[in-house]
């Protein structure tokens, strides 16, 4: 493979968790000096203005049931490319560290020898509900929060939703919108029926769409919600402070009355 002029090295840059304008400085300018960039799914296209003419540009991205590439092929294509051109800015939805597979990105390129600079992200789990006036923390509410992902490499729910859902912490659940019900009947088991949630996808862009209720809601919930679509789970009582979740509740029960 002919390995051009330009020194081989990888920049792993989170995007942010939707908008275009919520990437960092940093990670806007090391984009601006790419030689060659890999995209994903979750990446605003926009993005992609900023990168220079004549820059190949490559998505690699993968959603539920349609994946252009697996791990193994990004990972490879990664070090190809960076041996191609030079500096390859692998831009990645949110944090590139936080249910991104980038530290598995990181180690396989290292392996190669070729060095490797990581710019973080803003994570969608803190952006996407704080974009809709939920805190994952509020003072006398909820003290912590936990992260978790409802896709496992094994296919089941993380172990990790029993021991969250038994404290009293804010739950913030990624990849998980197809498993609204599975998981509401899970955490119902440790918390109150009338427990709010809400689920919120395509978080931050103009079509940000946002359905709140309870866990005996999540049928209607996942009734109303594009299954096609990722997006967030958030669980607590803290999603008591979305403005319409009071108006969605009575719109509840007058619809529940005709």
């Amino acid at each position: 493979m002919k390995q051009y002029n330009k020194e081989a090295r990888v920049t792993l840059v989170g995007a942010g968790p939707g908008s275009s304008d919520l990437i960092s400085v940093r990670g806007l300018k090391v984009l601006k000096q790419a030689d060659v960039v890999l995209y994903d799914a979750l990446t605003d296209v926009a993005l992609l203005d900023e990168v220079a003419d004549g820059v190949p540009k490559i998505y690699v991205g993968k959603r539920c049931g349609k994946h252009s590439f697996v791990q193994d092929q990004i990972n490879s294509m990664i070090v190809e490319n960076a041996f191609t051109y030079g500096h390859v800015v692998r831009l990645k939805g949110g944090d590139s560290f936080v249910f991104g597979r980038g530290s598995e990105e990181l180690e396989y390129v290292e392996s190669f020898g070729i060095p490797v600079a990581v710019v973080p992200g803003v994570s969608s789990a803190i952006a996407v509900p704080a974009s809709q006036g939920i805190p994952v923390t509020k003072r006398g509410v909820s003290e912590s929060f936990w992260v978790v992902t409802a896709t496992t490499k094994e296919g089941g729910l993380s172990k990790d939703f029993q021991l969250a859902a038994q404290s009293s912490a804010t739950l913030v659940i990624l990849m998980g919108v197809r498993k609204l019900v599975e998981i509401a009947k899970e955490i119902v088991m440790y918390r109150k029926s009338y427990t709010p949630i809400a689920v919120v996808q395509n978080g931050t862009l103009p079509n940000e769409n946002c359905i709140t209720g309870t866990l005996n809601d999540a049928v209607h919930i996942s009734n109303k919600m594009d299954l096609s679509c990722p997006g967030i789970i958030i669980i607590g009582d803290v999603v008591a402070d979305h403005p319409s979740f009071f108006e969605d509740a009575i719109q509840r029960v007058v619809d529940m009355e005709l």
